[in-house]
């Protein structure tokens, strides 16, 4: 699906223009989302034009692009579980490389790059995922699959693993594992550049019952924030690179004094590229906690929240320059766009475009 005339407005508007010019948002297809679709970034307002869409593979919730802006990849979230692997066009169209290739885990939610390889976080079968990548940045050869092991206090929730993110450490010598399952956080090192799966270098438990989500480094690397599902709160950990080792500080609530908890499943969690906020999207509680990080990055409060624009806020994301937030709103199925304020932090709502079943955006 193309449309044509957004798409040559937007590559007239985009050209030449610094990194960060094409969004690519993520969505359900099982529940109407239209797959990947690419729209232009305007570099002033932050505004968002739909270029072209593609459904090449079923349900792409979650993408990363590559370092270099060439490929972007992406999971098929279904109960097979793959992942798949796309040439962006001068136009910004992504085009398939090969078929979507099988990660040996149901439902991956979450992917990244590391050490030459595509990971994944598989939800349902609680594991974690590697593929080569190739230099023509295609995947091929066999998923090496880490399981997870764990469960948590939820009956329902928490009966066993649900690796749920991953995060590459800063220098990329490690790679985090997020289990909403298990309630920890496991390290882990690809420490045999021969092996096909990561092996874990330690496992950090959180508290019981919290369900942690994803996670996000500060800018400085020193501090890690984890976002927690089952209760609205983040957690603040230092991180030391050298020994791989992570140790929880602190919490900090997502949401004001006397507000209910109930029905408020936090999803996604950025950081400004200056460290000093951090802003967490609250499904249910349909809002945005902005927080402020003390100068160290040791330590967060919260400073307000406010409306996501939206139902059912999936996933954040901070454009490159720091200036504009997006918001993938599942259930009202559009992206809104806020501009931060420099001072504050707080996000202003600029404007929104509709993206059916909406589960992430990333930039290039």
């Amino acid at each position: 699906m193309t449309n044509g005339a957004a798409a040559d407005a937007g590559d007239a508007q985009a050209e030449g223009a610094a990194p960060g010019r094409r969004a690519y948002i993520g969505s359900f297809t099982a529940n109407g989302g239209r797959g990947i679709t690419t729209a232009a970034v305007d570099p002033e307002s932050g505004a968002l034009t739909v270029l072209h869409s593609t459904d090449a593979v079923p349900n792409p919730s979650y993408l990363v692009p590559d370092p270099d802006g060439r490929w972007l990849y992406a999971v098929s979230e279904t109960a097979d579980g793959a992942a798949a692997a796309f040439a962006l066009t001068p136009g910004g169209q992504p085009e398939l490389l090969g078929p979507a290739v099988p990660v040996g885990g149901a439902d991956p939610t979450h992917l990244t790059l590391v050490e030459g390889r595509l990971a994944t976080a598989n939800y349902s079968s609680g594991s974690v995922s590697a593929l080569p990548v190739g230099e023509d940045g295609s995947l091929g050869g066999t998923a090496g699959v880490l399981a997870h092991e764990g469960s948590g206090p939820h009956a329902d929730r928490q009966e066993g693993p649900h690796a749920h993110a991953v995060a590459p450490a800063p220098d990329g010598r490690w790679l985090l594992s997020v289990d909403l399952g298990t309630d920890s956080v496991r390290i882990c090192t690809f420490a045999d550049p021969a092996a096909e799966a990561p092996d874990v270098h330690d496992e950090v438990p959180l508290r019981p019952g919290s369900g942690p989500r994803h996670l996000a480094f500060h800018p400085h690397g020193h501090h890690v924030y984890v976002i927690h599902e089952l209760d609205p709160v983040v957690t603040v950990c230092r991180w030391d690179g050298a020994r791989g080792a992570l140790t929880p500080l602190g919490e900090c609530r997502l949401l004001p004094e006397g507000a209910e908890a109930a029905g408020t499943y936090p999803s996604g969690l950025v950081v400004s590229p200056d460290g000093r906020f951090a802003w967490a999207a609250n499904r249910g509680h349909d809002s945005l906690s902005v927080l402020a990080l003390d100068p160290s990055g040791g330590a967060a409060t919260l400073v307000t929240t406010v409306p996501c624009g939206g139902r059912w806020p999936r996933a954040l994301a901070l454009h490159p320059d720091g200036r504009h937030l997006y918001v993938a709103n599942e259930r009202s199925g559009d992206v809104t766009w806020f501009t931060v304020d420099p001072v504050t932090g707080v996000p202003v709502r600029g404007g929104a475009i509709e993206a059916p079943a909406a589960s992430c955006v990333v930039f290039v």
